[in-house]
């Protein structure tokens, strides 16, 4: 009877190759639990930071929108007829009846350019100035602001679009001086440093609601 019993004892447990087997199981799941956690994780980091940088490329869009939009033909005086708009390929100066620093009204002053040497990279940047002179004068009593919209912009392409030609025609460069009138819209492209291409087509209202 106590052999039976001592027989029975010894049979009750896992073998070593049992608990040997189990442990590699349970490591197994583990590393596949493991691995599909860590996917799921950089592909939520990854789709975070597209989407941030989605945010900010369409909030520096509003913003040169907002500006660009509303151009206005300013004159240093009323016998003049020419206006205050000097458009580059590689820069834009003119006035906008938009002003950030002034909650988004009154006359300011803007130059949007590329800072930086051309065989680097460089970045996109935006001046307000308030409030508006015709002619660079004294900065006494005025106010001056500065945004970095985009760094790490490899080329910075500006172009104009005539209002007077009867065909979709793109100037590189307007003088106001010259046409004594905006263009109808502006044509902003730039590339960053790994090669992509930002490309907006900004109307200028002051035209299109003159039509």
């Amino acid at each position: 009877m106590k052999r039976r019993r001592a027989k029975c004892h010894s049979e009750i447990g896992f073998t070593l190759i049992e608990v040997v087997l189990a442990l590699s199981i349970f490591a197994l799941i583990g590393t596949i639990l493991y691995g599909a956690f860590s996917l799921g994780n950089r592909a939520l980091t990854k789709s975070q930071a597209s989407f941030e940088k989605n945010q900010k490329l369409r909030s520096v869009g509003d913003l040169l929108g907002s500006y660009i939009r509303s151009s206005y033909p300013y004159r240093a005086s009323a016998q003049d007829q020419t206006i205050f708009y000097q458009g580059e390929e590689d820069s834009l100066t003119f006035v906008s009846s938009f002003s950030l620093a002034m909650g988004g009204r009154g006359m300011a002053r803007i130059h949007i350019y590329r800072e930086g040497e051309p065989t680097q990279d460089g970045i996109l940047k935006l001046e307000e100035e308030s409030p508006v002179w015709g002619d660079d004068e004294s900065d006494e009593g005025g106010q001056r602001n500065s945004v970095v919209l985009q760094e790490g912009v490899g080329s910075l392409q500006l172009s104009y679009l005539d209002p007077q030609s009867e065909d979709e025609k793109w100037e590189e460069r307007w003088d106001g001086e010259e046409r004594s009138v905006l263009p109808r819209a502006v044509r902003l492209t730039y590339r960053t440093k790994d090669g992509k291409e930002s490309r907006w087509i900004i109307p200028i209202m002051m035209n299109v609601l003159a039509q």
